[in-house]
């Protein structure tokens, strides 16, 4: 047997994680991605308490949010909770 962990990929369905999705990037299965209009958001972080992955990283210093897309998975949760609406869906080609 492999000392080696399993990424994500290589757990059985039905399996279960020792980890957290933070030890790994499961960003790549997503097919829809979050964009936020500027000009909408109110940063007002309801996005960052909704995210089920802590994909949305709030920048104190420099006033804003970030999305990291090597963790987001695309399910649309941040864009549904926008009370602005700031946040779509788009396919990831777009």
């Amino acid at each position: 047997m492999s000392s080696k962990e399993k990424t994500w990929k290589e757990i059985s369905i039905g399996g279960v994680c020792s980890k957290s999705s933070i030890g790994f990037m499961t960003g790549d299965w997503k097919t829809y991605m979050p964009v936020r209009d500027l000009e909408k958001c109110t940063v007002c972080l309801t996005c960052t308490m909704f995210c089920p992955e802590g994909a949305i990283d709030w920048r104190p210093e420099l006033g804003k949010i970030e999305f990291n897309l090597s963790f987001c998975k695309g399910c649309g949760i941040c864009a549904n909770e926008c009370p602005t609406k700031a946040i779509t869906m788009k396919m990831e080609q777009e």
